[in-house]
């Protein structure tokens, strides 16, 4: 009994601990602890929100700025409205306005009289052409019409010869008629005096008729005869003057085989080489005439279009400023370029010289209160957006720009007076819309 009573001790022992402790006094206060849970997971929230949007906002900043520029790096032009002047400038080399090129006007060979850089007057002989064949050609020529000069000739001869054989027989035909009626006459005498039959009295009548029937028809073929001669004469007349015509051609073409001068100039080469023998319209030497020069120049071929003659144009010739005008403007275009010329104004200036270089300024356009801004060598009039300076930024502004000069550029819209324009290359922004400026 001892050790079953020794035995529920400790259980009444462990009771009577339990109901003296707080454990079954003591409550756990579970909302307490899910209210600083979620105020923790919301702080963290929100310190995540707070660094996406910081993050969000400097992506932002960093794309819509794409790089930054340094200030230094930059050349900027204001907007102004003023006078406008367009035009082209061009580089131009002294030529001769008048450099004929003589040619050989058949085949032959080529003896020269002059030697290149020599002076010459006009009308001096130049070259001479031995041309065989164009000379055989004018000696059987002028052999056939020496043979039409003789059939006309003899023409006019037979002419004259058939028409006074028909005016015999007119004449004798009108003396048949005055025979005829003076029979007639006696005739009638004789009929009078009744000593002749009627028969010889009627037949006198009828000789008269026959006899001026025959005058009247030799007449008239007398007439056509004259006619016809006189159209035969003319068609051999006409044949020997084309016969004529042709021998003074080669005469002509004869005499140009001794070349000569056209100008006074000096003679600037020789085509071919001496006692050569050239073919037919060959190029034997070239003469310049050193008192008329002219500016040709060379334009790209954007501007060919715009280049009309009469044109004003300005010629600087060693630092001075000379007027001229636009005096043609070639239609071919070779290697992207324009051939021109242009002539002085009021006289060309004194010590000009051959291929002398020169620069060309050509007036397209001139007009006022035109909104305008320096052109850079990245702006012409297909840009369709520039960069503003505005501020620390450049901002990227649509633009539509109109005729350029050479050192101007006319802004149709999207600018105003005032602005900055970035005229330097800006490709490395690579078309960003906004674009910081470093100090």
């Amino acid at each position: 009994m001892k050790l079953a009573h020794l035995r529920r001790i400790p259980e009444a022992v462990t009771d009577a601990v339990r109901m003296r402790g707080t454990e079954a006094q003591d409550a756990p206060l579970r909302g307490a602890e899910v209210f600083w849970t979620r105020k923790r997971l919301w702080l963290a929230g929100g310190a995540a929100a707070l660094m996406v949007l910081l993050f969000s906002w400097l992506i932002h900043g960093w794309l819509a700025t794409g790089q930054v520029i340094s200030r230094d790096r930059l050349r900027v032009a204001e907007v102004s409205r003023g006078h406008f002047v367009r035009d082209v400038a061009a580089d131009g080399t002294v030529v001769a306005a008048v450099s004929p090129t003589l040619f050989a006007i058949a085949p032959g060979t080529v003896t020269y009289a002059v030697h290149p850089g020599d002076a010459v007057r006009k009308g001096q002989l130049l070259a001479t052409l031995d041309s065989p064949e164009l000379t055989n050609e004018l000696q059987r020529e002028q052999a056939t019409l020496d043979s039409l000069d003789a059939a006309l000739a003899h023409q006019q001869i037979e002419i004259r010869r058939q028409i006074l054989t028909s005016k015999q027989q007119a004449d004798l035909a009108e003396v048949t008629i005055k025979a005829a009626e003076r029979e007639l006459k006696r005739s009638e005498w004789a009929w009078d005096l009744h000593v002749i039959p009627e028969r010889d009295y009627k037949r006198a009548i009828d000789d008269v008729s026959t006899a001026q029937l025959n005058f009247d028809h030799a007449r008239e073929t007398a007439g056509l005869e004259r006619d016809s001669l006189s159209l035969d004469l003319r068609t051999k007349r006409l044949e020997r003057d084309r016969q004529a015509l042709t021998v003074a051609s080669l005469r002509q073409r004869v005499a140009e085989l001794n070349v000569r001068s056209p100008v006074d100039g000096m003679v600037a080469n020789l085509a071919q080489p001496e006692k050569t023998v050239v073919p037919a319209n060959a190029a034997l030497l070239t003469v310049v005439d050193l008192s008329a020069f002219e500016i040709e120049f060379q334009v790209a071929e954007t501007y060919a279009g715009d280049i009309r003659p009469g044109m004003a144009a300005e010629i600087t010739l060693e630092g001075r400023s000379v007027p001229g005008t636009v005096t043609a403007i070639s239609p071919e275009v070779r290697q992207s370029q324009v051939t021109g010329r242009v002539k002085f104004n009021g006289g060309q200036p004194q010590g000009l010289r051959q291929n002398e270089r020169t620069a060309v300024r050509i007036v397209l356009d001139e007009r006022d209160q035109v909104l305008k801004f320096e052109r850079g060598s990245f702006i012409d009039a297909a840009t369709r957006a520039v960069y503003v300076v505005r501020g620390a930024r450049a901002v990227r502004v649509p633009v539509t720009l109109g005729a350029a000069s050479v050192g101007e550029i006319e802004a149709v819209s999207g600018l105003a007076a005032g602005d900055q324009v970035v005229t330097s290359d800006m490709r490395d922004a690579n078309q960003a819309t906004d674009v910081a400026i470093s100090r």
